[in-house]
């Protein structure tokens, strides 16, 4: 058995403790907003936060993230910054076919948890593990853009 924080809520699991958090996120726990990309952490489908952190879930064991503070894409909008970058995916329209998007939102949300006014060259560094295949990097970097205006604006 494996106990895990998980949105804030504690989760007990059974599962090994090599199991891919990923697996345990969606298999054990329902969570299916955690995508399966390409399972070698070489996509950022599959972004989730520990301790605030982005890791890729598919490669991370669940026993490392044991004791963590783990955020999926179903529990980021309860943060004032999850708030924001989700109103500004809606409002600049990025999804297409929208498979990536849980990731890229994981990976915009850390960066601007950590840097509220990020450069191009900060938002190019944190979003260049996560691929999207209908090439939505453009309205992705307006839409971290447009997110940070509303984190500065109300900080």
């Amino acid at each position: 058995m494996v106990t895990l924080n998980v949105n804030g809520k504690t989760k007990s699991v059974d599962a090994e403790a090599d199991t891919p958090l990923l697996w345990v996120l969606r298999e054990n726990l329902n969570m299916t907003g955690t995508k399966f990309g390409c399972g070698m952490a070489l996509c950022g489908a599959c972004t989730v936060h520990l301790d605030g952190q982005p890791v890729r879930s598919c490669s991370t064991p669940v026993s490392a993230a044991a004791g963590k503070k783990i955020t999926t894409i179903e529990g980021v909008g309860s943060t004032r910054t999850g708030q924001a970058v989700q109103a500004a995916w809606a409002k600049i329209d990025v999804p297409q076919c929208g498979y990536c998007q849980s990731g890229q939102i994981m990976s915009a949300c850390a960066l601007l948890a950590q840097k509220k006014a990020p450069s191009d060259a900060d938002i190019d560094g944190a979003m260049s593990g996560n691929i999207c295949r209908c090439g939505t990097y453009n309205q992705i970097r307006a839409a971290i853009k447009d997110a940070s205006v509303t984190l500065v604006k109300g900080a």
